[in-house]
């Protein structure tokens, strides 16, 4: 039983899918082992990319400093966790059906096998079943896949911006033996670097100067160093500016260099541990609100909106918190 391209790229938009991207795999050559999905699924010949937009008005109490759990529930845990591991069952199953094999990446964190203050592999919690492999679990990196799929470039954040939806959307991929023919690169320009994202990431771990790069099938990638201990410390509240449920007496600075989600953040941060998700508080206000804003104000984004998201600057706490 045939099938074509065309026909998963239909049903994964039927199955509620926002975007999808095909890439061959010989685009990832060169990954590390670590991330290669070609150690996953040594027989695919196609990677296909999914992306879901993340609606803007989950970002909307955040950005008035009045709601802020729409975003962690729907926009994060709920997507990640839920939403997009069902239509990737969907659509593997629709593969199959085919008569071809569909291993689905979801984009779960393998926390086991990953040092958290370092975000790399972690020797001590995995082994290789072979020599020559890498350890279980293989990353995929999705921004890398996107690009390979055809869907986007980075953003000077190093958050994978789409021609349509900008920075908010969230990906997973599905690698098959189906001989799909895959997309051409994506050969437009998005980012500016108008440097939105550096002047208002709450952690300021976005390097104004530094960049790092890698090269994508045969194309030259860059992005700003990332500092990803500051990223997590500010992604879960660590800045007192953006943080209105920081615990009284807290001092974000005694957790520094520390990554997110463990219980002694939790001390400082003090908004519950909802939806077994951390509650990501500082609602990535450079390196998607700031963003998704410039892009949609300059009108570089396919998505319209009749209003614009942002009319004012983004709020701050306007007092200290209290004393314990």
């Amino acid at each position: 039983m045939s099938l074509t391209s065309e026909q998963v790229k239909r049903a994964a938009k039927e199955l509620g899918a926002d975007l999808c991207g095909i890439a061959s795999m010989d685009r990832f050559e060169g990954a590390p082992k670590q991330q290669d999905p070609r150690y996953i699924f040594p027989a695919a010949q196609a990677c296909i990319v999914l992306g879901f937009r993340i609606p803007r008005g989950y970002f909307r109490g955040i950005e008035e400093g009045t709601y802020f759990a729409a975003y962690t529930a729907l926009g994060y845990g709920g997507m990640n966790l839920v939403y997009m591991p069902i239509v990737q069952r969907e659509l593997t199953c629709f593969i199959e059906d085919h008569e071809y094999e569909a291993a689905p990446i979801p984009n779960i964190y393998a926390g086991a096998t990953i040092s958290f203050d370092t975000q790399e592999h972690n020797p001590d919690r995995s082994r290789p079943v072979r020599e020559g492999l890498p350890s279980p679990d293989v990353m995929v990196d999705f921004r890398i896949a996107a690009f390979a799929a055809g869907l986007g470039e980075f953003g000077y954040s190093k958050v994978f911006l789409n021609p349509e939806y900008g920075p908010a959307v969230r990906y997973v991929a599905i690698l098959t033996d189906a001989p799909l023919e895959p997309d051409p690169l994506f050969d437009g320009e998005i980012c500016d670097h108008c440097m939105a994202c550096v002047k208002e990431c709450s952690a300021g771990a976005i390097s104004a100067t530094e960049t790092e790069s890698i090269t994508i099938a045969g194309k030259r990638v860059e992005w700003a160093k990332l500092d990803t201990q500051k990223c997590s410390i500010g992604y879960c509240g660590g800045s007192p500016e953006t943080n209105p449920f920081m615990r009284p007496g807290a001092d974000p600075a005694d957790y520094e260099g520390k990554y997110c989600g463990g219980s002694e953040l939790s001390k400082v941060v003090g908004y519950p541990r909802v939806y077994q998700h951390n509650a990501a508080l500082e609602g990535a206000k450079g390196c998607i609100r700031a963003c998704m804003a410039h892009l949609q104000d300059k009108g570089a984004l396919e998505k319209r909106f009749k209003n614009k998201f942002r009319t004012g600057r983004p709020w701050k706490m306007a007092f200290a918190p209290p004393e314990a």
